[in-house]
């Protein structure tokens, strides 16, 4: 069963983990990042992303930019991969396709632990990508214990490109911040994505 298919109830009860809703695990005060004059330029196409309104367009004009400008902020500390198959375990349903992985490795050619970022892409409707969001973020976590690259959270976002959800997974407990954070401004889901690099 492939990560899709599991809702939150179906990832909570499969995984015996716990939900904290609402609660913001980001600092109070947040390092300010700067965007690039590229991405900057990059995101004039927003308007055309949004008006063709598929995941692909969001993916490929906002989602991607974004990721790989955290990636370029780090100095290309980080991996990011997009659309790859992440098979941790298919006989618990761990296995599919992650639409974004971001690693704490420069490797790009294969996916190195530890895996300390999932983004899900969803057109609307992000509720929608809760469950399989922390589904790969529970891979995540069992591919890094496996690799004994343990690190104390997973971190995860279920995002339209101009909306974005942040997710935590710590042990057994999924912390969902409920408050919804709109782009642009870029800076502040870059600063959010930065802090969650360096925490992870």
């Amino acid at each position: 069963m492939p990560y899709s298919q599991f809702t939150i109830d179906k990832v909570k009860q499969d995984f015996h983990l716990t939900t904290v809703e609402g609660v913001r695990f980001f600092p109070d005060s947040i390092e300010p990042v700067t965007s690039s004059p590229r991405l900057q330029t990059i995101l004039e196409n927003l308007p055309w992303a949004i008006a063709v309104d598929t995941k692909k367009a969001r993916s490929e004009v906002i989602i991607n930019p974004i990721l790989l400008e955290v990636r370029r902020i780090l100095n290309s500390s980080i991996s990011v991969f997009s659309g790859e198959e992440f098979n941790v375990d298919a006989s618990i349903g761990l296995n599919g396709v992650c639409d974004f992985l971001l690693c704490r490795s420069p490797e790009q050619l294969t996916v190195e632990a530890p895996a300390i970022m999932i983004v899900e892409a969803k057109k609307a409707d992000l509720k929608s990508g809760l469950g399989q969001c922390i589904a790969e973020m529970v891979a995540a976590q069992r591919f890094n214990e496996a690799k004994k690259q343990s690190f104390t959270a997973v971190y995860g976002t279920v995002t339209s490109g101009t909306q974005w959800r942040f997710l935590k997974l710590e042990g057994q407990t999924v912390t969902i911040d409920l408050m919804d954070y709109f782009l642009p401004p870029v800076e502040l889901i870059l600063s959010f994505l930065v802090w969650m690099v360096k925490a992870g």
